[in-house]
């Protein structure tokens, strides 16, 4: 490889990986603790399941809306606000994690993953 071209290359891959670490930042990991006094702080929420509607179904946290997550990519920026406290959960953390990024990337300020999901959730459970 030319070596004119190596270190604009490296340079641009640091700045991209520092851009990408960057933006996600604003994503926080929640416990179900923290999930449930924030739930009782007064302060609105919105609470996003994007698993299956069978699943959700079956049960779900008080209050959760359900945007399953195949489509909620090309839904979650129209029909959420960047003024809205979001919390993504999911069956097991990742998908709402990757949702939760989405977001934060959109510089949404306060994006929340619960961590473990509905797996670790212990709190009420509604139908």
């Amino acid at each position: 490889m030319n070596k004119k071209f190596l270190k604009p290359l490296l340079i641009s891959i640091v700045l991209s990986f520092i851009s990408v670490t960057t933006l996600a930042i604003n994503l926080n990991e929640i416990d179900g603790k923290a999930l449930e006094v924030m739930m009782a702080d007064g302060k609105a929420i919105r609470i996003v399941d994007v698993r299956e509607p069978d699943e959700f179904a079956a049960g779900h946290i008080k209050g959760a809306i359900n945007i399953p997550f195949e489509p909620a990519k090309s839904r979650v920026l129209k029909e959420l606000q960047p003024q809205e406290r979001i919390v993504f959960v999911c069956h097991g953390g990742p998908m709402g994690h990757e949702l939760g990024t989405l977001l934060a990337k959109m510089n949404y300020p306060e994006v929340y993953n619960l961590i473990g999901g509905m797996k670790k959730w212990r709190g009420e459970i509604v139908k």
